[in-house]
């Protein structure tokens, strides 16, 4: 599986310059993307001064276990998806922690149609989800989240220490 992550090289080196300015610790939970969002953000300059890590999670109990997710709540949900970026914020410590869940495809999954992502932030002050519906392969819609994933951690992050 080739995975088209173009678009985010700047994305990237943006974030990367505003981590090290503000003196900021990102943290990534994947449930969709397959460590892509931790390979793409751990390319940053300088990384291991701003990037704490990233958890992939695809089981549900170890979302619950390692993440704190409440027992029941939908794997594709806006719950979901900001449960896992408050759990993944406080287990590195993170200034802001993005994360990223839903249905790659190719086959729906439940009432979810393939495509079907849900993106979650957690800063100081600052939580919520943003929904994506994405046409294409797996890996389009891999790569999609990759891209909005990113750009939080940019939109966001610009309104830490500014």
């Amino acid at each position: 599986m080739s995975l088209d992550t173009s678009s985010a090289p700047d994305d990237v080196a943006t974030l990367s310059e505003m981590a090290q300015d503000r003196g900021l610790r990102i943290a990534v939970v994947e449930s969709l993307t397959a460590g892509g969002l931790a390979h793409a953000v751990g390319a940053g300059e300088k990384a291991s001064e701003w990037f704490a890590g990233g958890i992939v999670a695809y089981m549900v109990d170890v979302k619950e276990r390692l993440l704190g997710l409440t027992p029941g709540t939908d794997p594709c949900s806006p719950e979901c998806a900001e449960q896992l970026a408050a759990g993944g914020r406080e287990l590195f410590d993170a200034d802001i922690c993005v994360s990223t869940t839903g249905v790659g495809g190719p086959d729906p999954e439940g009432p979810h149609p393939a495509g079907t992502v849900y993106l979650g932030w957690s800063a100081e002050g600052d939580q919520g989800h943003k929904l994506l519906e994405v046409d294409g392969s797996p890996e389009d819609v891999m790569a999609a989240a990759i891209a909005a994933a990113t750009d939080l951690l940019l939109s966001h992050g610009e309104k830490i220490r500014a």
